[in-house]
Parts: structure tokens; sequence; C-alpha cells
């Protein structure tokens, strides 16, 4: 157990991950739920449901990366957990095997319906986990190569919701496509957060947006990215009638993105790219929290 311990904690910090994660579902569910007319809290095995699956789903990309970054790592990353010896690749497909009956089960449990969503966001991750068979054409097209894995993204938040409509034996909620691109924006958001560095902590052989597409054009990437998912986010806000809320909370978030970006650009140091990852994740956590758990927070506080 102490090995796996370790693993996580390199490769996929439960305590890091979790809390993020049940952002990430509870306002999946919550959302759902007010499209839908409700003003009370969703049914507890809905969320239940979404939050486990949608944990099991991340770790499965990360099993994912392991496999597919394998030799990548080995020659230029030896000191990660797979590359040192520290678990094989083929405990990791036992995990991922475990754990995608779990999710199996919790899809029946919750409504048979969701088996069919559930294996397409499987597929989709293992067609991911080939790079869609064209491998050295993404690789030599970052911004391809990143779009068409962050599509994961609403992907898994469109099961999440399900597990709310689909729980209930409803049809998809109209208005939910903004969620979804939120969603997918807000990939974007991290993923390119953690991948802008500065020049004093770039490593051989371990791409990043900042080495493949300047410190500058990466910058901007980031800070497009977020203003993208503030649009989307400001749409779904309509839906559920919280645009004016939503809209000044996106405005403070955003000016500080733009604060902090402008700040590494005139100092790319260590300490200022660590920030802007760090920015990520706390924008995506309350990027979700406005849309789905504060408006129905409030709603159900002003109701009673």
């Amino acid at each position: 157990m102490k090995r796996w311990w370790i693993y996580q904690k390199e490769r996929f910090p439960v305590f890091g991950h979790g809390p993020l994660i049940m952002a990430f579902s509870f306002s999946a569910v919550c959302y759902s739920s007010q499209l839908r007319g409700l003003e009370t809290w969703p049914a507890g095995r809905a969320a239940l449901v979404a939050f486990i699956t949608s944990f099991l789903s991340f770790l499965h990309l990360r099993i994912a990366d392991e496999f597919k970054d394998f030799e990548e790592d080995s020659q230029y990353r030896p000191y990660r957990p797979v590359p040192r010896g520290l678990v094989k690749l083929r405990e990791l497909g036992w995990l991922w095997a475990i754990t995608a009956l779990i999710q199996a089960g919790l899809a029946w449990w919750q409504a048979p319906a969701l088996l069919g969503w559930l294996a397409l966001t499987w597929l989709y991750l293992a067609l991911m986990s080939r790079e869609f068979f064209v491998r050295d054409w993404l690789k030599a097209r970052p911004f391809t190569y990143m779009w068409t894995h962050m599509l994961i993204m609403p992907l898994i938040d469109f099961y999440a919701t399900a597990c709310d409509w689909a729980g209930a034996r409803e049809s998809v909620p109209s208005g939910l496509g903004w969620f979804l691109a939120t969603s997918f924006f807000n990939g974007l958001v991290i993923e390119i957060g953690r991948k802008i560095r500065s020049p004093d902590i770039e490593e051989n052989g371990v791409p990043t947006y900042s080495k493949q597409w300047g410190m500058r054009n990466a910058t901007i990437a980031w800070l497009a990215s977020m203003a993208a998912t503030a649009f989307c986010a400001s749409a779904a806000s309509i839906k559920i009638h919280f645009a004016m809320q939503a809209g000044i909370l996106l405005a403070v978030f955003l000016s500080g993105g733009i604060f902090l970006g402008t700040c590494f650009l005139k100092n790319p140091c260590p300490k200022l790219s660590k920030r802007i990852e760090v920015f990520s994740g706390i924008w995506t956590l309350f990027m979700y929290l406005i849309l789905g758990v504060l408006p129905l927070a409030l709603r159900i506080l002003t109701k009673s």
C-alpha cells in the first residue's frame, strides 16, 4: 500500500484533486436540476454517483497518460513512478479495469441508461490513448492535439449531469450546451496553465506551451481560454437566471487572471509560473461553484 500512496501523491494527489472534482461533479448535477426547474438540492445518490464516476474518470486519464507517455517518460523523466519501477503498467491496467467495473455498477444502480453514456466516455478515452491513430501528426500540431484531448472534459461533465436528469428518468434538459462549452474551455485553462513555465524550469524533452508557442503566445492563449470560459459561463448563467451575479464574479476573477498574466510576462520567474498553475485550478473551482452550487444555494436560502 505504501507504494500506491506514494504514486497517488506524485501523480494523482487525492486530497488535491478531490475538492476540484467534487465541485466539478456536484455543480453539474446542481446545474442540471436548475435547468429542470427544481429549487432543491439534487438527490444524494445522483451527487454520489456523479462524484465517484467523475473521480475515477480523471484517474483513468492519468492511467492513460502513463501508458501513452511511457517511452517518453523513460527517456526524459525517469524519476516518475512508472519508469523508476514504483508501479508497473500491468498493475495500472488492472486498476483501470477494477475502477471501470465500479463505474458501470454505479451507472446501473442510478439508471441503466447511463451505461450508454459511460461507454461513450470510455470509447473517447480509448481513442485518446491511441492518439486517434495519428500520433505523429498530432504531436506536430500542439493546438490540435490540445483541443482534441480536451473534448473529454465536456463528455465527463455531460455524464455527471446525466446522473441527475437520467436518474430522474427525464430527457436532456434544454440549455445544457453552454455549460458543456464552459467545461471544455475550463479544461483548456488548466491544460495551458500547468504547461506555462519560466525558462529556468523548462525540462529537456518535456513539451510545454511556453516552449512550443513562446511565453507570450502561451500566456495570451491562457488568457483567451479564460475569456472564452467566462463568455460561455455568462451564457450558461442566463439559462438559470443568475446572469448579473455571475457577471460580476466572472469580471473579478478574469481581472485577476489578466493581472497575473501581465506580471508573468514582465517577470517570467518560476514563482509566477507556479501561480498561474494554481490560479487555473482556483478559476475552475469557482467557475463551477458560480454556475452550480452558489445560485442553487441562494435560491434555497431565499425560499426558506
